[in-house]
């Protein structure tokens, strides 16, 4: 259908058309977000994890230094990948008495059977 053809006569064929579009649009955009384009991952400096962590720079390197966080070295420079070290942090995370009782709770009743 032309552009250039909507009149009153032909408005319902019009919209039919429209809406046509637009489902396809719908089906384009649904199609483009199920496909996972991988982030290009940027190293970045132990200034920036320290800022990102919220430590000094000699917790870092004593974290490094005893494998506790990610991280990579090339010659004497240290780099680490920003979600790593925020997957890092929420591995870290301590349960509360509520979590623990909860799981303890659940282990005691497994094993009474």
């Amino acid at each position: 259908m032309e552009h250039n053809e909507i009149s009153f006569e032909n408005l319902p064929s019009a919209v039919a058309h429209l809406n046509n579009q637009v489902e396809e649009l719908k089906e384009l955009i649904l199609r483009k977000e199920s496909v996972s384009i991988p982030q290009k991952k940027t190293p970045i400096d132990i200034e920036k994890a320290c800022e990102i962590i919220g430590k000094a720079k000699p917790t870092v390197y004593t974290l490094v230094r005893t494998r506790q966080i990610p991280c990579y070295k090339s010659g004497k420079k240290l780099y680490f990948f920003e979600d790593e070290l925020l997957e890092w942090i929420r591995n870290g995370r301590r349960k509360t008495m509520v979590e623990i009782e909860a799981e303890a709770e659940k282990n005691f009743r497994r094993n009474r059977g």
